[in-house]
């Protein structure tokens, strides 16, 4: 149980470094807000694309074939960061994400699924929120040493660059993306020593039910998949559940940059704020498990996406640092959504959960549609308008969630 747990944090750790990369290598590149958007789209990608073949691999090898492939593809896309930070290369630093999160995406369609069948079904409750809250202590420490050891705080204006001598401008420029050396070489090889662990480790067998079918089921792989989308309440819950991860990546990704061009804050003092909103994601995510216990959760989440909807349009019409402060309660309300629509998505599906989980975990490519477009809103205009994208998000989900306040049973799912 501690090992499957250690999995929310290594993936949680690694998406909540992408709102201190954006900044980072934006100035390290001398990128626009565009170019700096592909960190995200590099992550969320993966997610669209790995999912599926990780489910048939976990069908032929099982849970814990799936979880030490995801790890190896973490460890090594975190290794792969230094000879990316050596050769001064944006496209190799994309390309060590999407190695990264091909990882991640295998990590959370093993265990998400498989957190809430392993154990006794009578504490299925307790595994769950102790899971989710290792996902936001591991918001929390991105931003601490992503923050402490990867910002340096020191912030040219294009002026004072274009003005600096060719050497000094590259020393600069070279410092700063080599700072990430170190902090992923370490964390690296801690996500291999819980690989090691893991393999060492007998973990129960999952059975799903009615999976014991499938060994009499000849369909092919298309004409499967082609049976989810008849799924319309999975289908439903796919739409929702990209929507949201864009909403995220939005508010978290370009939350250092916002408060900068916003509320003048300087970088570090950005971070800090960047950590904050860690704490009340996390914070949020234990308040509102508590508030499930006598509120069914699907009013909770169209409560909590109908009031992210006003604090995003007081973000974009206030000004200095009170738009910051309407985002760190975006962080907060938007705790529980990732877990309880994925709950509200996998529900019945028996056999099919499996390939039904990679769905839903395809779905967080959102994340790179929805960056890529603030990205695009933010060089036409501004970034404080740019985030009208994640409030676009917030009413599909206040919708979704609005048309199924009848639904009762729902047990919260691993979190994101």
């Amino acid at each position: 149980m501690g090992l499957i747990t250690s999995l929310f944090f290594i993936w949680g750790f690694a998406l909540n470094l992408n709102p201190i990369l954006i900044p980072h290598l934006k100035k390290a590149f001398q990128l626009t807000t565009r170019e700096s958007s592909l960190v995200d789209v590099a992550a969320y990608i993966a997610y669209f694309l790995l999912p599926i073949p990780a489910s048939q691999f976990m069908k032929k090898y099982g849970y814990k074939g799936g979880i030490l492939l995801g790890l190896v593809f973490v460890a090594t896309g975190m290794f792969l960061f230094y000879p990316a930070a050596s050769t001064m290369s944006y496209p190799f630093f994309l390309l060590a994400l999407f190695v990264m999160f091909s990882g991640s995406a295998f990590l959370e369609t093993a265990a998400n699924p498989y957190i809430t069948v392993l154990g006794d079904p009578a504490k299925a409750s307790f595994r769950i929120n102790l899971a989710q809250t290792f996902n936001g202590i591991a918001a929390v420490s991105a931003g601490f040493i992503g923050s402490k050891y990867i910002l340096s705080g020191i912030t040219y204006t294009d002026a004072q660059e274009k003005a600096m001598p060719a050497n000094t401008l590259l020393t600069y420029l070279s410092h700063e993306a080599s700072s990430v050396k170190i902090p992923f070489l370490i964390t690296g090889s801690v996500v291999l020593i819980v690989a090691i662990l893991i393999s060492f480790t007998s973990l129960p067998k999952i059975v799903e039910e009615g999976e014991g079918e499938e060994l009499h089921d000849k369909k092919p792989l298309l004409e499967r998949i082609g049976d989810l989308f008849k799924e319309k309440e999975l289908m439903s819950g796919v739409a929702a559940q990209f929507f949201y991860v864009g909403a995220q990546a939005c508010v978290w990704g370009f939350f250092v940059l916002f408060a900068e061009r916003v509320a003048n804050m300087g970088e570090k003092t950005a971070s800090l704020f960047l950590i904050a909103g860690s704490v009340c994601f996390m914070v949020g995510r234990i308040v509102g498990t508590l508030l499930m216990i006598s509120i069914n959760p699907v009013k909770l989440l169209t409560i909590y996406s109908f009031l992210n909807i006003i604090l995003i349009g007081l973000a974009v019409t206030l000004h200095g640092n009170l738009p910051v402060y309407a985002l760190l309660g975006v962080d907060f309300f938007m705790s529980i959504m990732f877990p309880t629509i994925f709950s509200l998505s996998i529900r019945g599906l028996g056999k099919k959960t499996k390939e039904g989980s990679s769905f839903v975990i395809m779905a967080i490519v959102g994340g790179a549609v929805c960056a890529f477009i603030v990205g695009i809103v933010a060089d036409k205009t501004n970034i404080q308008w740019a985030y009208l994208v994640p409030g676009f998000c917030f009413l599909y989900i206040f919708i979704y969630s609005w048309k199924r306040l009848k639904v009762k049973d729902v047990a919260v799912a691993g979190g994101h």
